[in-house]
């Protein structure tokens, strides 16, 4: 007997046309479907022909692959079954190929190519079955079962294929301009990685062929798909792996040079990826104009073979540039488009161009694991990934990579002199308005022609006035500058400050309410316990009225307008001084701190500069011994005297140091110069210009354990 309170789901009509025209994201996803459909018969290749039509404005796409064909079972109990399990169970393919199409949809993305379609597929057992497909009957159709499907099987000789045929007319030829078909190619050519081996991915070659019909076409009869040409003409790269418990090993080489070695850098995140084992390439492009000429001389050919001009060129890097994610080989789009920054290089690029490298610069790859092992999701619209914790994990890995290149290309183009140095102003200044050699020339030039000396005098008083004036402008840009400076320190400790006062102003806004209520008691009932109630709250805005305080009081040379004059002052007590702005900040992240120093400690000099100084130390300190979470975190400064005053400071903490070649070649102490994140590189070249004006060095020397500065006299 039927139940009429029991129901079961019935797709409509044009629930097909939602998996396919709808659901798929562009024309260019429904070709790359098809392929991986291809690949995953175990086909050693796949043939995309266009036939165009211009007398009847009808297309026809034609993928034809080689692989094992589909007997009238699998067509009947698998291919027209939408969202199927079979290659999700089955995961590889007879001859051992990772599947890639699990979800049992990609052959609907046809729908999104043309009206109709036809099936044509080879068994290995000789059976041939063809199915015509009208997709506009779905459309039509109240329920998805009501379209009937024409199935016909019969036994041949043939060798095993599967050939399908898309036709299309009206909006579905309108498509195809000269545009389109080169952004098909470039997708193609993107689609599998060149570099990753292990697939089976040596044995699948792509064929383009395009029949326009007209003579002197520019589209290309037919060609196979190879890998942009540019890959082996980098100027710098980054490749490696990095392990699922979050240590890696990645290999650093710089193409520019012919003599430099490769360097093997070893990464540790301090934490598992989240998102599996990840394998990178990328590799780096210059683009200034010299470099654009270098890169055509390493033997950049277009499919002719001859030699690209510039123009070219910047057209090759702007379309091909990308860092793809891969997965089996194949690349998840959209990650890896000239136009999807996934890693966010353009907007750190610009807070420091120097520094960091656009996505206009770069060709990489990312392979990844599967779907269970990694849980990078694709979505079901093959639009990428899902933004989960495990894809926000994969751009934290692979920005850090990035960023060891980074570090590594900028200490080269510096010291190679490709970028301009950032201006030093302080080792500038004595050069500006410098007139000794101008002297010495005027001298000479005054000898040669004969010039009284009388005459002579009158020329030099006149430039010893100039250089005296100069001397005057000079110490007025000085000391805004210094006062600058200090104040971009202070802007740098911000959200130190803001945490350091946030608490007593806490108990400011907490308390208020609580002494109005007990000051309406007293005034009630006068009694003991409401004044200790009382007495207890003022007794705690005093104190952490003096936190305030003494905050503001040791910030006050950081935020000062005025220069003031060069004195004499205790080092030991600004050191403290400093330290304690960063009071809670210590505390609550359990860093000890040791002062190893006399209780006076003589020094002459400006107290806002040595604040700049230590300050910016201090804080550099903080941030990479909480960063990398070291375990007893510890920052040590030990004073030495000479004659009972300042000779030198050493700073030291153990924290994750600094390398050896950023040390070697000083740019750790370049403006615009940062290992962190978002840093903007301008602490230790505050602090270095701070120092130099005091007639102090500050210097850095390689370490077993953390970092190591020493500040110190001038020899």
């Amino acid at each position: 007997m039927e139940d009429k309170n029991s129901f079961s789901l019935r797709p409509a009509g044009r629930h097909v046309l939602a998996i396919g025209r709808e659901l798929i994201k562009d024309n260019y996803s429904a070709v790359m479907e098809l392929v991986k459909n291809a690949y995953d018969a175990d086909s050693k290749s796949v043939h995309i022909k266009f036939i165009l039509d211009h007398v009847n404005k009808k297309i026809v796409i034609s993928v034809t692959d080689y692989g094992h064909g589909m007997t009238r079972d699998v067509v009947l109990s698998k291919w027209l079954i939408p969202s199927t399990d079979d290659k999700l169970k089955r995961k590889k393919s007879p001859n051992g190929r990772i599947m890639q199409g699990k979800k049992g949809l990609g052959r609907y993305a046809a729908a999104i190519l043309g009206n109709n379609l036809s099936l044509r597929t080879i068994s290995l057992t000789g059976d041939k079955t063809e199915v015509e497909v009208d997709w506009d009957a779905f459309d039509k159709a109240e329920f998805m079962d009501q379209v009937i499907l024409p199935v016909k099987t019969e036994s041949v000789k043939n060798p095993s294929q599967t050939i399908i045929n898309i036709i299309g007319d009206g909006e579905y030829y309108d498509f195809w301009k000269i545009e389109e078909y080169n952004k098909l190619r470039f997708e193609l050519k993107k689609l599998i990685s060149p570099i990753h081996e292990g697939h089976g991915l040596e044995i699948f070659d792509i064929y383009l062929e395009i029949d326009d019909g007209n003579e002197g076409s520019l589209l290309p009869k037919e060609e196979k798909i190879e890998p942009f040409p540019l890959l082996e003409f980098y100027d710098y790269k980054i490749s490696g792996s990095i392990q699922s418990n979050g240590l890696g090993v990645v290999n650093f080489v710089n193409n520019k040079e012919k003599a430099t070695q490769n360097e093997s850098i070893k990464l540790d995140l301090g934490r598992k990826t989240k998102c599996g084992i990840i394998e990178i390439d990328v590799r780096v492009y210059d683009r200034e104009s010299e470099s654009i000429d270098n890169l055509i001389k390493k033997g950049l050919r277009d499919d002719s073979g001859k030699y690209l001009n510039k123009t070219q060129t910047k057209s090759l890097l702007n379309q091909s540039n990308g860092i793809g994610v891969y997965r089996n080989g194949f690349r998840i789009r959209p990650l890896g488009d000239p136009d999807f920054d996934w890693l966010k290089l353009n907007a750190s690029r610009v807070q420091n161009p120097s520094m960091h490298v656009g996505s206009n610069q770069v060709i990489g790859f990312v392979k990844i694991q599967s779907e269970e092992t990694s849980n990078l999701k694709e979505t079901s619209a093959r639009d990428g990934l899902k933004d989960n914790i495990a894809y926000q994990s994969l751009i934290e890995v692979v920005q850090q990579s990035i960023k060891e290149l980074e570090i590594r290309r900028f200490t080269y183009r510096r010291k190679s002199g490709l970028t301009k140095t950032a201006v030093k102003i302080e080792q500038d200044f004595e050069k500006l308005f410098s007139f000794d050699d101008v002297k010495d020339k005027i001298k000479n030039k005054l000898l040669q022609e004969g010039v009284s000396n009388k005459s002579s005098q009158e020329i030099f008083k006149i430039l010893e006035h100039k250089e005296n004036d100069s001397a005057k402008i000079i110490e007025d840009i000085r000391k805004k500058v210094a006062i600058y400076q200090g104040q971009a320190t202070l802007g740098k400790i911000i959200d130190v400050v803001m945490h350091e006062g946030r608490r007593p102003i806490g108990f400011f806004s907490n308390q208020t309410k609580n002494l109005e209520f007990w000051v309406k008691q007293f005034s009630k009932k006068p009694t003991d316990d409401v004044k200790k109630e009382i007495l207890s709250i003022t007794e705690g805005f005093g104190i952490n009225s003096k936190v305030i305080s003494d905050l503001f009081k040791r910030l006050d040379p950081l935020a000062t307008r005025q220069r003031g004059q060069s004195k004499n002052f205790n080092v030991k007590a600004i050191i403290q001084d400093s330290f304690f702005v960063f009071k809670n900040q210590v505390q609550d992240n359990d860093i000890t701190i040791d002062i190893h120093s006399p209780d006076v400690v003589e020094f002459t000099g400006w107290i806002n500069d040595f604040y700049v100084i230590i300050t910016n130390l201090i804080d550099n300190s903080i941030f990479w011994l909480i960063d990398k979470n070291i375990l007893n975190k510890s920052i040590e400064i030990n004073i030495h005297l000479e004659d009972s005053k300042f000779k030198h400071l050493d700073f030291r903490d153990n924290g994750p140091g600094v390398s050896k070649h950023l040390i070697e070649s000083g740019a750790i102490f370049e403006p615009e110069f940062s290992t962190k994140s978002n840093g903007v590189g301008i602490g230790l070249s505050i602090a270095g210009e701070a120092a130099h004006r005091n007639n102090l060095d500050l210097k850095i020397f390689e370490s077993d354990i953390g970092a190591y500065f020493r500040l110190q006299i001038k020899d």
